[in-house]
């Protein structure tokens, strides 16, 4: 299957399965990237980035990854963390008073973070528009009484990870934590991901498109359909309507738990940079702060009694079985297109795969593409 792009020699076995992926799976339009040790190693893309008007996937396009945002939020907070502005391990309410109320007077930043809050979902039930505001969503957040004790179970977050850890990255610098994403990371180092989509980005994305088969949400007043509709507030995925992913009213707003935009080179090049720098630059996070961050923090049946697989650090996908990466020092996030990004600073590796159709539960592009990775680097 033909593809633009490259692969530096010895990462001629991530091109082969970008191809065959291409081939196995009802591919629309999708993109890699993997830098080793700072330096972009492949950059490969191909098909079409709107199925409608037959727009091609070019070297930079950008496409909504769903809660890969949790990544360009945890990496913030972990830089804030880094620079001794944020304890994690001290009380939210320290940073935000308000947020003590109802019994959450002990939750830190680092529960939320490792999903153990207690607050995977909001009782109060807001409007597409108070979302879009953000004030309101902190106002819930601060009535809500958690679900359980805080630090003794931990379920998915899903929207409350992006505004709980976002207010207190606001508190600290000012800015809401898409705005701070740019000005302290994303701009900098010329990476293409949002929190909030620039309006003269819009024309520009990738549009998603649903694949056949994918199983439908449970009823509206299950907790995984409240956790990630936000009470029915959004549409999931929505994808010819109003307040869903290809909505650009979504797209444009701060929606930090699953709303980011961003190409695959963006992504990669940001866990590059948390790993290793990019391009000769400086590291983003320390060795000591990787290691923070990839301390098992949850695993194991949730809240719910369901247990996926997976296994969070502090903001962070670990590498397990149900998402495989490189090894202990791995990092990540993935969404709910099939996107996935992760670091590895034992390996020195930066990757990331985007696509626009969206394949079920168990999608397995972005896992051999991985598994190339690791072909190609002995493991």
């Amino acid at each position: 299957m033909q593809h633009d792009g490259w692969a530096d020699e010895g990462f001629g076995p991530v091109a082969d399965a970008f191809a065959r992926i291409r081939t196995d799976f009802p591919d629309l339009g999708s993109a890699v990237t993997v830098y080793a040790n700072g330096r972009k190693a492949v950059e490969l893309w191909a098909g079409l980035a709107d199925e409608r008007t037959g727009r091609a996937w070019e070297r930079d396009t950008a496409v909504p990854v769903f809660s890969c945002a949790k990544g360009l939020v945890a990496v913030a907070a972990h830089l804030l963390a880094q620079e001794g502005r944020l304890d994690l391990d001290a009380p939210v309410a320290r940073y935000w008073p308000q947020f003590a109320a109802h019994g959450k007077e002990a939750v830190t930043t680092r529960m939320v973070l490792g999903h153990r809050a207690g607050l995977p979902a909001l009782d109060r039930v807001l409007s597409f528009d108070e979302i879009a505001a953000w004030t309101p969503v902190a106002e819930a957040i601060e009535e809500q009484k958690p679900l359980w004790e805080p630090g003794t179970a931990h379920e998915y977050h899903g929207h409350v990870f992006g505004f709980l850890v976002g207010e207190v990255i606001r508190r600290l610098t000012g800015l809401t934590p898409g705005a701070y994403f740019r000005e302290a990371i994303g701009d900098p180092l010329g990476l293409r991901a949002w929190i909030g989509l620039p309006p003269e980005e819009a024309g520009r994305r990738a549009v998603l498109v649903e694949a056949e088969g994918r199983p439908p949400m449970p009823p509206p007043e299950h907790l995984l359909t409240r956790i990630v509709t936000m009470n029915g507030a959004l549409v999931f995925p929505g994808l010819d309507e109003p307040h869903g992913w290809n909505d650009p009213a979504l797209l444009g707003m701060e929606l930090p738990g699953a709303g980011a935009v961003a190409s695959a080179s963006g992504l990669a090049g940001l866990y590059a940079a948390a790993a290793t720098g990019v391009d000769g630059g400086p590291r983003l996070l320390t060795d000591r702060t990787v290691g923070d961050a990839v301390r098992e923090l949850s695993s194991g049946p949730g809240w719910l009694g369901f247990d996926a697989g997976a296994r969070w650090g502090a903001g962070f996908l670990l590498d397990s079985p149900f998402r495989p990466m490189l090894g202990p020092r791995s990092f990540g996030n993935d969404g709910a297109g099939g996107q996935f990004a992760f670091g590895d600073d034992e390996y020195g590796v930066g990757f990331a795969y985007v696509a626009n159709r969206m394949i079920g539960h168990g999608d397995a592009r972005a896992r051999r593409l991985v598994e190339a990775v690791g072909g190609c680097l002995g493991r």
